[in-house]
């Protein structure tokens, strides 16, 4: 039972990337499914989720609009498509899978955003 996360990355300002949570040994759609994303010195943060099923999708203030969350339930995975990069989103980024019985972390990708 695990998340792996792969995608991250080195990308321009304004840059766009892509980062992939592939979940084995459990089906995700019936899991509350998480981004978050720590930086250098900083707490790990909230960055987007999706409830079980996909019924609804939460996005942190700070990527509204440039941040979106989905799903592919026959790959097994979630996705979290990053547009208008800025540096501030420098941070290694962790998938999480949450049920009544299990909260599950992969070990992260790291998205570098230079100026």
């Amino acid at each position: 039972v695990q998340v792996v996360e792969s995608g991250g990355g080195l990308v321009q300002s304004g840059g766009s990337l892509r980062v992939s949570c592939a979940a084995s040994g459990f089906t995700a759609s019936g899991y509350d499914m998480s981004w978050y994303r720590q930086a250098p010195g900083k707490e790990r943060e909230l960055v987007a989720s999706i409830t079980t099923f996909g019924s609804t999708l939460t996005y942190a203030d700070f990527v509204k609009g440039r941040f979106t969350m989905s799903r592919d339930n026959a790959k097994n995975t979630v996705y979290l498509q990053m547009n208008s990069l800025k540096p501030e989103d420098t941070a290694v980024y962790y998938c999480n899978a949450r049920n009544i019985w299990r909260n599950i972390w992969g070990q992260g990708t790291r998205v570098t955003v230079s100026s």
